[in-house]
């Protein structure tokens, strides 16, 4: 991908290094605490009870928040970035977060966490969509490399918190155990009002597209049919970030793809994973502690064991499906992971309880497939941020459903035999979409075999 660091000009060579420089540490910052947020807070939910009743509602309530609020601000954000610009409404967003990660961390009851909560992933919605677009605007010469960093420090986030969480909230308490990521998420907002300060002394630095440059490259070349591995690969690290892009989507191709199997079949696909991982945040821990006996110190390390799965998931993924077209294959792994180590906490719940949640934790590897596919299965770029903004739209809000869902379903039966037969029943019924995710064709294509010309 040609163009390099000479595709952007500033007013002066040194702006240029530490805007490249801060913007990196940003985005690396802002990725910890997007998972941090999610995956920090379950594992000591035992703990925030023994000050204040948490009804399962609440916690399923908390387990919705997430894909409700990337849904809603996936479509809010690009408007305020239209009006504000990329640096300050990031600056809004990573502000939320730490506000609300602190706040939460303050709750007095119930009502209080759930508020606070919310004003997390207010944060995290909005910071979801920013991230794609100050990639392409500080790295366009480096999508790929910048795709790894980003998708590693989403893995090492999701882990991490539920590993460190327990141990700490058993020595200072929950309140401390909570709090320390709104720290980590206001160290966030250090380079990025660094460069706002910089920008407003120096001038904002301004891009000049040069032929040949990744994005140029990938925008002429993603409309021929013979997509080149380098392409799909930018134009996933594109959109594989956010909800959706902050280029609104043609309402006439989103329109269209209502009507398209093949957009069904990828919205599905996502809505299975998210609701495998959103579940598995809110309600892992506890199941583990009722099924499988354990403590909660250990079953916080078994939800930092789950999220582990998605690194090597997150780096292999998409090398398996762009280069060597393995969307089939890949997905059927995932599913028969996932049964399995469903059917061990149903059947053998105290034996060999770690292999199922290894295996368990496979069955999100369905989120790499899906977010590949919005790049693969789209013929232009246009049509990307359109299939993005459907799949991801449709496939947050099933998500939304199954955390509370799962919850009452829980209160009702006083077990989590049923709730845990919803999941098995979720990963069965997306086979029909993987098999159709999987064929190697574009929603163009599917629209011209239905209907006639795109």
């Amino acid at each position: 991908m040609g163009g390099g660091v000479a595709d952007l000009v500033t007013s002066g060579a040194q702006p240029l290094w530490r805007g490249r420089a801060l913007a990196l540490i940003g985005i690396v910052l802002v990725a910890f605490s997007l998972r941090s947020a999610v995956a920090s807070l379950s594992p000591v939910i035992d703990h925030v009870a023994e000050d204040f009743p948490v009804s399962s509602v609440v916690v399923g309530l908390i387990g919705a928040a997430p894909p409700v609020c990337f849904a809603v601000f996936g479509l809010l954000t690009p408007l305020f970035e239209r009006r504000f610009g990329l640096e300050r409404v990031a600056v809004v967003a990573i502000a939320l977060i730490a506000a609300g990660l602190l706040l939460r961390s303050l709750a007095v009851d119930s009502t209080s966490l759930l508020a606070a909560t919310a004003v997390v992933f207010a944060g995290v919605g909005s910071g979801n969509v920013l991230l794609p677009p100050l990639v392409k605007k500080y790295f366009p010469d480096r999508l790929g490399l910048m795709m790894t960093v980003y998708s590693t420090t989403m893995a090492v986030s999701t882990f991490v918190p539920p590993l460190v969480a327990v141990p700490i909230a058993d020595t200072a308490g929950w309140r401390v155990s909570l709090g320390l990521w709104g720290v980590f998420a206001a160290i966030a907002l250090v380079p990025w009002v660094t460069m706002l300060l910089a920008h407003r002394t120096a001038g904002p630095a301004a891009r000049v597209p040069v032929s040949g440059s990744a994005a140029d490259s990938t925008s002429t070349d993603a409309s021929t049919d013979a997509e080149t591995d380098a392409d799909a690969d930018s134009r996933a690290a594109s959109l594989a970030t956010g909800p959706i892009g902050t280029a609104p989507a043609n309402p006439r191709v989103f329109g269209r793809l209502w009507r398209l199997p093949l957009a069904w079949s990828i919205a599905l696909v996502f809505g299975a994973s998210s609701t495998v991982a959103y579940v598995s945040f809110s309600w892992l821990p506890t199941i583990m502690i009722d099924v499988g006996g354990v403590s909660p110190s250990n079953a916080g390390l078994l939800l930092s064991l789950f999220g582990l799965m998605g690194l090597p998931c997150s780096l292999i993924v998409p090398i398996l499906i762009v280069r060597f077209q393995a969307t089939r294959p890949v997905f059927f792994f995932a599913i028969t992971s996932g049964l399995i180590g469903l059917a061990g906490f149903l059947f053998f719940p105290t034996v060999g309880l770690p292999l199922w949640v290894v295996l368990f934790g496979l069955a999100p590897a369905l989120f790499p497939v899906a977010l590949v596919l919005l790049s693969i299965r789209a013929r232009t770029p246009e049509s990307a941020v359109a299939l993005s903004g459907f799949v991801q739209s449709i496939g947050y809000a099933v998500a939304a459903v199954f955390p509370l869902l799962i919850g009452l379903l829980h209160d009702v039966t006083d077990s989590w035999v049923i709730p845990l037969w919803v999941l098995v029943g979720v990963l069965i019924a997306v086979i029909p979409a993987g098999w159709v995710a999987g064929r190697r064709r574009t929603i163009e294509e599917d629209w011209e075999r239905r209907y006639g010309r795109w």
